[in-house]
């Protein structure tokens, strides 16, 4: 199987080598921004799981050095055309090309103008290539040691004997596109997904500022809308996302939450995590606005209904939630599962940035060694 073979069936592994992306993870953070406009008002960014830098290439190139992608650079570029519809340019030929030379000029000046107040702070336990303006650490989110060097990344004047495990100064935006190596058994994928869902959210409760946004990986399942109902604990939002670039057969999705608001009195810490024992469902059946209603629609025209078998207990209804699910993207955007033809001039690129140390390098050298020995 060829490199173009790859390129064929895979349009946005395709698009992501010819725009400079990482991975083809970095359109579905695209996508979701788009959708939920996650970078409003953001300066300091999480991103957990990071490896290979996909969606911390997005939060530089946006964040930091102001670029915009989709809906917004079509807006600008309307906005632009039509100011020069009004009459704003002059008329002659020569002005006109001077104007246009000046513009692009600008545009480049703006795009290439660094942040200076932005903070973003990468996670994982593979190391990652550097990036302009990104603060990368190698750790285990799992943890407890992970919160102070993360608070120390976050805030150089730290002191973890004083300030515990709390951020000084919290962050706006908790990211993580974490997923573990799939076995083929669904239910312990689903399952292995929750418990790295629930690690990263222990640490985004440690560091979220009141108000502040978390998006993470999710694999749908049979009892997700349990883990539905044990986020909206701490947010006032809570939404499934499925990205046009995120396949459809997968059971893939993305969990959208937003505003943040945690419970009176609560205080998060990695040594006493949410998802293990029973103090998140504790804390779910004494929260009273979380008990179900027969229907109750949102400002945006969203119905939540309850929704559970004849087998489900009393006490079982008010832990249960069916968030709302919505599909991110352009209709007029790459399928995901559809193969494209290549034109004839096409040339096969090399990925934008192969990992450091994959975790299968030591298998293909033990392969090169055996085929090399056999000779």
């Amino acid at each position: 199987m060829g490199k173009s073979s790859k390129d064929k069936r895979d349009a946005y592994y395709r698009l992501a080598k010819e725009q400079g992306w990482r991975a083809r993870s970095a359109f579905k953070l695209l996508q979701l921004d788009e959708e939920f406009d996650l970078f409003a008002d953001v300066t300091r960014v999480v991103d957990l799981c990071a490896a290979p830098g996909s969606w911390s290439q997005v939060l530089s190139r946006v964040l930091i050095k102001g670029e915009k992608f989709g809906r917004a650079a079509w807006q600008d570029k309307e906005a632009k055309f039509r100011q020069q519809m009004l009459g704003i340019l002059p008329k002659d030929s020569d002005s006109e090309q001077t104007t246009e030379t000046e513009n692009i000029q600008e545009e480049k000046q703006e795009a290439t103008k660094p942040r200076e107040d932005v903070k973003i702070v990468s996670i994982d336990l593979q190391p990652i290539s550097p990036l302009a303006g990104i603060t990368t650490l190698r750790a285990d989110i799992t943890h407890p040691a992970t919160v102070p060097l993360l608070l120390s990344a976050l805030d150089p004047s730290y002191d973890p004997k004083s300030a515990g495990t709390q951020a000084s100064h919290p962050v706006d935006l908790v990211l993580s596109d974490g997923a573990p190596d799939v076995t083929g058994l669904h239910d312990l994928d689903i399952y292995v997904q929750s418990q790295l869902l629930f690690a990263a959210l222990n640490l985004a409760l440690c560091v979220l500022k009141p108000g502040g946004k978390f998006v993470a990986k999710i694999f749908r399942g049979r009892n997700v809308d349990i883990l539905y109902a044990q986020l909206k604990m701490f947010f006032e939002k809570v939404i499934v996302a499925k990205p046009r670039s995120s396949r459809a057969s997968s059971v893939e999705a993305f969990i959208v939450c937003i505003n943040f608001q945690p419970p009176a009195g609560f205080r998060a810490s990695l040594e006493e995590p949410l998802g293990v024992g029973t103090r998140l469902d504790e804390m779910l059946k004494k929260k009273g606005d979380v008990d179900m209603q027969d229907s109750m629609v949102k400002d945006e025209g969203i119905v939540e209904m309850e929704v559970y078998d004849e087998t489900t207990e009393d006490t079982e209804r008010s832990t249960r939630w069916v968030a709302p699910f919505i599909a991110c993207g352009d209709l007029s955007a790459f399928d995901s599962d559809a193969s494209y033809q290549l034109p004839e001039d096409y040339v096969s690129l090399d990925p934008v940035q192969p990992p450091i140390a994959p975790p299968y390098k030591r298998a293909i050298e033990t392969r090169a060694a055996m085929s090399g020995s056999q000779r």
